[in-house]
């Protein structure tokens, strides 16, 4: 009996098996991100639907938050703060390191020791770095200060933003600039060498070797780079917290004030939820052209 039931048990082939194995190993992982990412985001969710001030109970609105958003002279200025930020992310920092990796790739002494100082900057904490240029920038004991000027960067609603992006670019770009020199590896010397025996520039050798070589990378950077500036709120708290008189509010500063400041909680959620909506298209278009454009990363 039990061998005719061993001979009916059905068996898994080796390939089920290591897959079913694999997939054991993801389980925690997996609990661990539906409990700590996917029930506040669908908590998140249900309460777009509410006026909840975060404390006590919360009464169905339907569509208002979100019909209130597209007329919230607040809501659609840091919007527009932010895809200024995200402009602003797309061509300074990635061009600075861009250049400074192509440059650094063509440098044979020293290679090391300036990749870990342009990285160093990454490694600081975001109040660290962030304090230091409050302090650069301070109009009493700064560097406007020092060489007479009286300018206040972070006090001008017209300079305040861009002041706080430089900043952050600072940080962030040499993180980048190590990224691309990763990708730039890959690249076969050859292609340069034949380019150079054609009589093609640096330039020419940048613009038709380097780049094509690279863009799996360059365009899933330039991706993260999209899903992160709309992310934004850590370098605007601590320098400005939004202000002056708004010039540098982005939607991440707005919904943490809407939230915990005036108590509309639900208002707030709704903010989260287009933010969400936001990434998870850049993330869909990302994929769709990678597919189209036959692109591995």
């Amino acid at each position: 009996m039990s061998v005719t039931g061993a001979k009916m048990r059905p068996t898994l082939s080796p390939s089920r098996r290591r897959a079913a194995r694999g997939w054991l190993f993801l389980l925690p992982l997996l609990a661990l991100n539906l409990l700590v990412i996917g029930a506040p985001g669908a908590m998140s969710f249900v309460y777009s639907f509410t006026d909840w001030s975060g404390l006590g109970p919360a009464n169905f609105v339907g569509l208002d938050n979100y019909v209130r958003l597209f007329s919230d002279e607040k809501f659609l200025q840091a919007l527009l703060n932010n895809l200024w930020w995200t402009a602003f992310f797309l061509i300074v920092p990635i061009s600075i390191a861009l250049a400074g990796a192509f440059l650094l790739s063509r440098t044979t002494h020293g290679q090391v020791i300036y990749r870990v100082l342009f990285f160093i900057p990454y490694t600081l904490a975001t109040i660290v770095v962030a304090s230091i240029w409050s302090n650069i920038y301070s109009p009493e004991y700064g560097l406007t200060a020092v060489l007479g000027v009286d300018l206040n960067l972070l006090g001008d609603p017209d300079t305040a933003l861009a002041s706080v992006a430089v900043a952050n670019t600072w940080q962030w770009w040499g993180y980048l600039m190590v990224i691309f020199m990763a990708a730039m590896s890959s690249v076969s010397p050859s292609l340069y060498e034949a380019a150079r025996l054609d009589g093609a520039s640096g330039w020419q050798q940048f613009l038709h070797i380097t780049i094509p070589g690279i863009r799996p990378t360059l365009v899933f950077m330039a991706l993260m780079t999209v899903i992160w500036s709309f992310l934004v709120f850590d370098y605007i708290y601590i320098m400005t917290g939004g202000g002056p008189a708004g010039a540098t509010e982005v939607v991440g500063t707005l919904l943490y004030t809407t939230a915990f400041s005036t108590y509309e909680a639900g208002y707030a959620a709704a903010m989260g939820i287009v933010l969400a909506l936001i990434s998870v298209v850049m993330v869909g278009g990302y994929l769709a052209l990678r597919r189209w454009r036959g692109w591995d990363i």
